[in-house]
């Protein structure tokens, strides 16, 4: 595609920013994910929800259990509804691609729904990032791509959108050689919508 699709991608959550949160604001299965995901994080950890959107649910619940939460999303009014929805946490308007950090600076990172709207090829190199983001032992929970999909581009929930992704296979490999040790890994078909998600609760080898 000649146009960049993390400005694509970026423009079509700004325009559906609030029909979004109404369509996808609740799910079960994500909710069984991040409860598992806070059963299994220290007291006051310190959280990264990459491609964090308006903030609700995943950072208003992570903060509201006491943990610190740092958002980031490349969407501009996604992050001006986070900042209200949330206001005890920090957010971050940034390509999750491009952000940096200090390394060993989270004891967890998340990304729920959001590494499909990279492109397929940038995955690798995003995972070892969040390697480096975390402390030794620290938490990964990620959804990806169940199956292949190679650079999608076309309308999704009335605005442009862009996604790309590997198999399940090609996660579970990608997220071992990034330097992960994997504790649970589950295909799994959303509630709110027709798709399937590979869940992945990995933490960084020490």
């Amino acid at each position: 595609m000649t146009r960049d699709p993390k400005l694509v991608v970026a423009h079509g959550y700004d325009v559906i920013a609030g029909t979004y949160l109404a369509r996808h604001g609740q799910s079960i299965v994500r909710d069984r994910w991040l409860q598992e995901t806070m059963a299994r994080l220290p007291d006051a950890a310190r959280v990264l929800d990459l491609g964090c959107g308006a903030g609700v649910p995943v950072a208003h619940r992570l903060a509201g259990r006491g943990f610190d939460v740092v958002g980031v999303d490349g969407s501009v009014e996604q992050i001006k509804l986070a900042r209200r929805n949330v206001p005890e946490a920090e957010f971050i308007h940034a390509d999750m691609t491009a952000v940096t950090f200090p390394p060993r600076s989270f004891d967890a990172v998340a990304a729920f729904y959001s590494i499909t709207h990279v492109p397929r090829e940038e995955h690798a190199t995003l995972l070892r990032r969040v390697v480096d983001w975390l402390k030794p032992n620290g938490l990964f929970i990620a959804s990806l791509g169940s199956e292949e999909c190679a650079d999608w581009v076309g309308e999704w929930l009335g605005t442009e959108m862009f996604f790309s992704h590997y198999d399940a296979g090609t996660y579970e490999r990608l997220v071992r050689e990034a330097g992960f040790h994997i504790e649970r890994a589950a295909l799994v078909d959303q509630d709110n919508e027709d798709a399937r998600f590979l869940w992945v609760i990995a933490r960084r080898q020490a």
